[in-house]
């Protein structure tokens, strides 16, 4: 087994909520193989306490989560990416950055759960869809063997787990 701890970005146009629950699962569940880290492109000045709630009350990692800038990994010094997976359409469609070393990249389309308006149910159920949503593609991307696979075949499957239940958009990504 390969001692390569891969470093992975997931981005979003506020980095509030959808690329914060990748954040926190995978740097759970990836058990040291995975650094996980979060951006958007428009980053909202703060995490939405849902998102933040969902992760306590599923027994996630909260502390030092923030809304930032994918700038930050655009820049002299910041981490080499070897993957980079968009999770809203907007982030998808938008001009990336330039990610150094090549990364591999997805789009793993989940619906917005801070655009939910209704009652506190309502609102907080979306981010539990969400959460579920992005478990599973994490999940699968966490079974992946990654050392046996040739870097056409890993972007091939990558793409294709983002093509889980509950994609919303079946257009390829532009990270």
């Amino acid at each position: 087994m390969s001692d390569h701890v891969y470093n992975v970005l997931f981005l979003c146009t506020g980095n509030s909520a959808r690329s914060i629950l990748a954040e926190a699962m995978l740097a759970k569940d990836g058990k040291g193989r995975f650094q996980a880290f979060s951006a958007g492109s428009q980053p909202k000045p703060d995490v939405n306490p849902l998102a933040l709630q969902v992760l306590r009350e599923t027994d996630y990692p909260t502390e030092g989560m923030r809304s930032k800038s994918w700038d930050e990994f655009a820049a002299p010094g910041a981490p080499i990416m070897d993957f980079v997976f968009t999770v809203c359409d907007n982030a998808a469609g938008e001009v990336c950055p330039y990610w150094p070393g090549q990364p591999v990249t997805a789009h793993w389309g989940i619906e917005d759960p801070a655009a939910v308006e209704g009652s506190e149910m309502e609102r907080k159920a979306a981010f539990v869809t969400a959460q579920r949503y992005l478990k599973n593609r994490i999940s699968a991307f966490l079974a992946l063997p990654m050392t046996s696979l040739d870097q056409v075949s890993l972007a091939a499957r990558v793409r294709e787990i983002g093509q889980q239940a509950g994609a919303t958009s079946a257009r390829p990504e532009v990270a």
